[in-house]
């Protein structure tokens, strides 16, 4: 099984999103939301001619000579974009390119937007391997976590599956 950003992303945000994902039930292309996030990464890539860049298993949205870059329409769960840059940065570091990690939300309603940075560490490599072998577990369950109701779950593209 080869884990890819989404996955720790979603493994982060919520294991059974991660689950199903994983286990191809998608969703997302009924999603508002995600509409819009792709959106923003069509407008991002007409701006520039280094976006959206696959390696592997991984599409990185933008890369610098400084920065790998992430681009978020909120940050509404900082934490799961954080450890997905992680995983890219991890990634790359393997293939022998180093880069700091810079996330940047673009807010709809807001003029300003929120940039982040994050350094893989010797902590979070090792935190990675942890979260990458606890999706692989995940994965070959049979069935999904049990449905745990929070409020990030309206928005999310699997709420109709898991809620009603």
């Amino acid at each position: 099984m080869r884990i890819t950003g989404t996955l720790v992303n979603y493994y982060i945000h919520c294991k059974r999103q991660c689950w199903l994902h994983g286990n191809r039930i998608n969703l997302e292309d009924n999603s508002e939301d995600v509409k819009i996030g792709k959106a923003l990464h069509e407008v991002k890539a007409a701006e520039s001619a280094q976006t959206e860049i696959a390696v592997e298993n991984i599409k990185i949205d933008k890369i610098t000579r400084d920065y790998l870059v992430e681009i978020k329409k909120s940050d509404a769960d900082y934490e799961a974009v954080k450890w997905q840059v992680l995983f890219y940065l991890n990634v790359l570091k393997n293939k022998g390119i180093e880069r700091q990690g810079k996330i940047e939300f673009i807010e709809k309603n807001k003029s300003d937007r929120k940039i982040y940075y994050v350094d893989l560490d010797d902590e979070n490599i090792q935190k990675l391997s942890v979260i990458e072998a606890a999706i692989v577990e995940l994965l070959i369950k049979p069935a999904p976590p049990a449905v745990v109701i929070n409020r990030k779950c309206s928005k999310c593209a699997y709420y109709t599956y898991c809620c009603i």
